[in-house]
């Protein structure tokens, strides 16, 4: 007598599945099948209906240890699956993830670290690549670049540095569609010293359509000093009003503070 462990293991291999394969197709995860082929634990019933449809058994057969396979019409012997679950389980590894480290190292991290999941898996990656220059899902370098990054200079769509780019930004400088840092420059900006963007919260200076700051320039301002954008500003007249309120504003945030309060709309 089979137990149900033993019969599925047994029905797996003999479809060429492996249990990477199995869980994909029932939505379960891997270390569920493997609870099950080890009997350690025992799948629910709609897990059991889709085994059974999957293998053509009935859950009878699956579930009572007594009843033995139903005999099937003759054919061919099924070839040996071991080393064809061996060759689907390396290529699936690859396309789920590929991870490379350069040989080079500094402070103890590697010169360059990758560490890439693929659609299925990309979702449920948990390894970071970590490194000088990180490249990966999540990134964690001086220079990083993933989904989430987290670095000095950091681009991602989560992206968290003190130079951060990307579509949900922190940083010490930040630019992105939504951009939170001491200076944010984006559609959504929220700066503690400058900001600029469609809507910009800056606690010095903020230039926008809708700014609010302590020096605020836009088409709605509400602040302390305010400059309205009116019928129209000068790159000019928008360094001018800076200069008057705050004249010793670098010159690089002076100039691009004073290109947005021009181009407005």
């Amino acid at each position: 007598m089979k137990t149900f462990s033993e019969k599925l293991l047994e029905l797996r291999r003999k479809e060429g599945l492996s249990q990477e394969q199995l869980a994909d197709r029932l939505g379960v995860t891997r270390q569920s099948v493997s609870k099950w082929e080890s009997g350690a634990a025992v799948p629910e019933l709609s897990k059991l209906v889709a085994l059974s449809d999957l293998f053509s058994v009935s859950v009878d057969y699956l579930v009572k240890d007594r009843l033995e396979e139903p005999e099937r019409p003759a054919e061919a012997p099924p070839p040996s699956t071991a080393k064809l679950e061996e060759q689907m389980e390396e290529i699936s590894r690859y396309f789920r993830s590929w991870t490379w480290e350069s040989k080079t190292r500094l402070f103890g991290l590697p010169l360059v670290s990758i560490c890439l999941s693929f659609y299925p898996y990309m979702l449920r990656c948990r390894k970071s690549a970590r490194g000088i220059i990180a490249i990966g899902n999540i990134a964690v370098g001086v220079v990083a670049l993933g989904a989430f990054s987290v670095g000095v200079f950091s681009i991602g769509a989560l992206s968290v540095g003190a130079f951060a780019l990307g579509a949900l930004a922190f940083g010490l400088a930040a630019l992105g569609p939504v951009a939170v840092g001491l200076m944010a420059f984006g559609p959504v900006a929220i700066g503690l010293w400058y900001a600029g963007g469609v809507a910009a919260l800056g606690g010095d200076i903020a230039v926008g359509v809708a700014a609010a700051g302590e020096t605020a320039v836009g088409y709605d301002a509400a602040g302390k000093d305010v400059l309205l954008w009116g019928d129209g500003l000068t790159q000019a007249e928008v360094e001018a009003f800076l200069l008057e309120h705050h004249p010793n504003l670098w010159k690089p945030f002076l100039k691009l503070l004073a290109f947005c309060g021009a181009n407005i709309k």
